[in-house]
């Protein structure tokens, strides 16, 4: 998983993964039938892992603002925790690795649609409505969208104290949009 999510899908050979991972490539072939089924195994683990304290923090606890801030709290620790993972290996990596392979298109679509939904769901409990101009779907669309924003910039370098003002803003900008 580290391997991808520093290199990104492309750079990481099966050769650099062997020796990172003390894996042979028969083991590799055998036990994933190649890079993509690892790098699709590696994605797996990285949402129960690293993305589920980040949704987590959708589970009612406070207010909607106060949910909607730990939410954006910890997508900026998890992009940024760690100088030689930047980012988020699914909006990041995943993301860049879907434009040529199918199997990565249909991943990349299930794990942000399944994001927008938990968001919207949260936005829901809180009595936002699921209709009009801006509908809990819609603010949940934009609030990923935001998040995404903010990996993509860790991922190019941007630290942590430069996106929290970010984060804060997305929340405020996404209260203001409640009808």
């Amino acid at each position: 998983m580290r391997v991808f999510w520093a290199r990104g899908y492309d750079q990481a050979s099966v050769e650099v993964i062997c020796r990172e991972t003390g894996m042979p490539r028969g083991s590799l072939y055998q036990l994933f039938e190649g890079k993509e089924g690892l790098f699709l195994a590696a994605v797996a683990h990285y949402g129960e892992t690293r993305l589920r304290p980040v949704t987590e923090t959708l589970d009612p606890k406070g207010t909607l603002a106060e949910d909607l801030s730990e939410f954006f709290v910890q997508v900026v620790h998890l992009a940024c925790s760690n100088a030689e993972t930047p980012g988020c290996l699914i909006s990041s990596v995943l993301a860049d690795a879907a434009v040529t392979t199918v199997a990565f298109q249909a991943e990349r679509d299930h794990r942000f649609d399944a994001l927008e939904a938990r968001i919207a769901a949260r936005l829901v409990q809180d009595g936002w409505p699921q209709d009009g101009e801006c509908s809990s779907r819609v603010a949940a669309s934009l609030a990923a969208a935001m998040a995404r924003g903010i990996v993509s910039r860790a991922r190019s370098g941007q630290g942590a104290d430069l996106l929290r003002p970010v984060a804060t803003a997305a929340v405020t900008a996404l209260m203001a949009l409640r009808p």
